[in-house]
């Protein structure tokens, strides 16, 4: 390794809302070691995930581009999209870097390695414990990969997947890696990720705490709903949860992410006794939220704070122009990853990777930074704009439309779309989405204007019959299995 050339270490989670670490968390939560990065890093309170749900988000951290640029709108086979070429692992690999890919990748088929070195995925976790002989195993309690419910581990702290996560991780670093060489180290955690299935201590750690309720629109309950959400959670029925459940499942999902936090610093120890933990750049960010009770809904997909907005630092080494402690308000996301991953190797990012690199960013010399960014829901019944402050949301089915002033209304509980003095604040939002689309050849514009699609007029009980709680069987694909 050269100073020129750091030791990079990724670290991301599965579902974490933006709001669980950082300025905008509970006050009791704990997340030290994410607290610690932004302490001598960089924070983005801007960030996103453009396309929110797994695959997609994943996509763009291995191609740098975005979603309307890489086309993964939905958890499809990522072989489908993009190969070994001009992936985040290749690039590296070209600049002098071993590269190693632990946790979950979500790729498919799922030992596809798209250019990673070495990979080490849940599956080998699942099949380690089931070859153990141990009478314990994880997840025989019954709930799937996207119910709310919440309910304890069935095996110990040390026996989870998120501790063998973090366990291979430090082996990495202890034993596997070529010392001589600098390392790009992808430690991939699947939590909070549902089911939400705490060990002890992290099951009973917040249940005593004052749970917030989730925030609820005065939209969200009646005609202004737009009718794909309404649609969207009356099929999974997450609108009937109780309070009571809401709550216990948030208190099992910050114990998630305390876990993760807690086994994060596992790894940094680890960099930490070799000397290297300050020499090298660490990205932390999730790949997409999670709505949590939020206006009568969960789950992710569409672009509200909960579901899309996401944690997200940078720690420069020592010795670098740190800007320690600060924040950025300026709209990132993960297309952003491998350009300043590139950029800190030295090098650049492959023809077509439409990211921007954070390193100039936070420097305050990105040549055209960006103002705006865009968002799909995955199946597209939704489409969104922000430039961090302002957020514009269109929905095709019956042409609605929403605006919302995140520095006012960070929660999202006004609609100020049918108010006339923000009017013209509409109309600019929904030009530059037209634009864009337009540019693209989009088939959301035609004639110049926004695709607007009748209502599909189905029942909620035709709706609620068609409910899919998320039940997984053991031999479900265990990459995605959490």
């Amino acid at each position: 390794m050269t100073p020129e050339k750091p030791n990079i270490l990724l670290v991301t989670t599965d579902q974490q809302r933006g709001d669980t670490c950082g300025p905008r968390a509970p006050s009791w939560m704990r997340t030290p070691h994410f607290d610690h990065l932004c302490r001598e890093g960089i924070r983005f309170d801007a960030a996103y995930a453009d396309c929110p749900i797994c695959v997609p988000a994943r996509t763009s951290i291995m191609t740098g581009k975005t979603v309307f640029s890489h086309g993964m709108t939905g958890n499809a086979e990522t072989s489908k999209f993009f190969g070994e070429e001009d992936t985040l692992p290749s690039v590296m690999r070209a600049l002098g870097y071993q590269t190693a890919a632990i946790g979950k990748m979500h790729f498919g088929p799922e030992r596809r390695r798209h250019g990673w070195e070495e990979m080490i995925l849940p599956a080998d976790y699942y099949r380690q414990m089931e070859r153990s002989g141990l009478p314990y195993q994880p997840m025989r309690h019954g709930l799937g990969q996207n119910e709310l419910y919440p309910t304890l581990a069935t095996v110990s702290e040390s026996l989870t997947l998120t501790s063998w996560i973090a366990e291979q991780c430090v082996d990495y670093i202890r034993e596997r890696r070529d010392p001589t060489r600098p390392f790009l180290l992808w430690c991939s955690f699947s939590k909070p990720h549902p089911p939400l299935d705490p060990p002890e201590p992290y099951y009973s750690m917040y249940r005593a705490c004052a749970i917030p309720d989730p925030v609820l629109g005065t939209w969200s309950g009646n005609d202004r709903c737009p009718e794909a959400f309404r649609r969207a959670r009356e099929e999974w029925s997450l609108d009937l949860l109780s309070p009571e459940i809401i709550r216990e499942a948030r208190a099992a999902y910050y114990g998630l992410i305390t876990q993760c936090d807690y086994n994060m610093g596992r790894i940094f120890a680890a960099l930490q006794d070799l000397g290297l933990f300050r020499d090298t750049l660490i990205l932390y960010c999730s790949d997409h939220g999670e709505l949590l009770g939020d206006h009568h809904s969960g789950a992710k997909s569409f672009f509200y704070e909960g579901a899309a907005h996401v944690p997200f630092a940078l720690r420069l080494p020592a010795g670098w122009e740190r800007s320690p402690g600060t924040s950025i308000a300026a709209p990132v996301t993960h297309a952003d990853i491998l350009p300043t991953f590139a950029a800190a190797a030295g090098g650049e990012p492959p023809p077509g990777c439409d990211g921007q690199n954070l390193l100039a960013l936070a420097r305050g010399d990105l040549e055209n930074p960006r103002r705006y960014l865009e968002a799909a829901h995955p199946n597209k019944a939704s489409y969104g704009l922000t430039d961090g402050r302002w957020k514009y949301l269109y929905y095709p089915e019956g042409g609605a439309e929403q605006l919302f002033d995140l520095q006012s209304d960070p929660d999202e509980i006004i609609d100020l779309a049918g108010q006339s003095e923000h009017d013209e604040k509409r109309r600019e939002m929904r030009d530059e989405m037209t634009r864009r689309h337009a540019a693209r050849g989009s088939a959301a514009v035609e004639n110049g204007r926004l695709v607007e699609k009748p209502l599909r007029g189905d029942s909620e009980a035709e709706r609620r019959a068609r409910a899919w709680p998320g039940y997984h069987t053991e031999h479900y694909p265990v990459d995605v299995r959490h």
